[in-house]
């Protein structure tokens, strides 16, 4: 199992839905430290002074949840909610790359590349930027997820489908998942939305069912360098 895990999202309750069960088998064997990029608030609208009230509280929602999976670290940014692609790429890769070399991870997690939040393309983006395989990088495994209400939403033939190829067992840490979805309540939708609690148990069965496990997280294997 790896030593130094970092996963790299967009917005805080992404961690969670694309790989929380992953997460928590994971932060038992290793460090584990999750990094948001994208606010997550201000694209909603509402004055200031509720928004910055709406931001901290978000926050506040993600570090228990990552608390419950057992995550090293916390790190939060501030770029533009759902407007990541007025930033420049190479700004967010920059990021992406000082994250990189502090923590020093063999392994990473960002989202999948034809998602329809723009804010998750421009992650994978990044990300893919920051992980060239270049001598002596320290990331050897990058995978990508599947987010529930982004990833099966976009259009056939208006970006790359997620296809997975590598999954994760997480019958056992899947309760966990669930627990630390809770803390994102109010970003839970109800059912039939795939982002409610019913369809997240359902993709995870399905994903299970899939490979023949009663849980499991699906991934598509970018790199790997044995």
């Amino acid at each position: 199992m790896s030593k130094s895990i970092l996963i790299l999202v967009a917005h805080p309750d992404d961690e969670v839905l694309g790989c929380g069960g992953t997460i928590a088998k994971m932060a038992d064997n290793g460090l584990v430290h999750v990094a948001f990029f994208a606010d997550g608030v201000f694209s909603r609208g509402g004055n200031q002074i509720a928004q910055t009230q709406d931001l901290k509280i978000r926050r506040s929602r993600a570090q228990k949840a990552c608390d419950i999976l057992g995550v090293k670290s916390v790190i939060f940014g501030d770029f533009p909610d759902n407007r990541m692609d007025t930033i420049a790429l190479l700004d967010i890769a920059k990021v992406v790359e000082s994250l990189i070399a502090e923590h020093q991870p063999d392994t990473v997690f960002t989202h999948h590349a034809g998602d329809v939040n723009i804010d998750h393309r421009r992650m994978h983006e990044a990300v893919v930027i920051a992980c060239r395989p270049q001598s002596e990088h320290s990331v050897k495994t990058l995978l990508c997820f599947e987010v529930p209400s982004s990833t099966e939403w976009q259009l056939p033939g208006s970006a790359p489908p997620f296809m997975p190829n590598w999954f994760v067992d997480i019958s056992t840490t899947f309760d966990r998942k669930l627990s630390a979805l809770q803390a994102y309540a109010s970003e839970l939708r109800d059912w039939p939305h795939p982002r409610s609690m019913q369809g997240i148990e359902h993709l995870a069965h399905w994903r299970g069912a899939t490979v023949g496990v009663d849980a499991a997280e699906a991934f598509i294997l970018g790199r790997q360098i044995a």
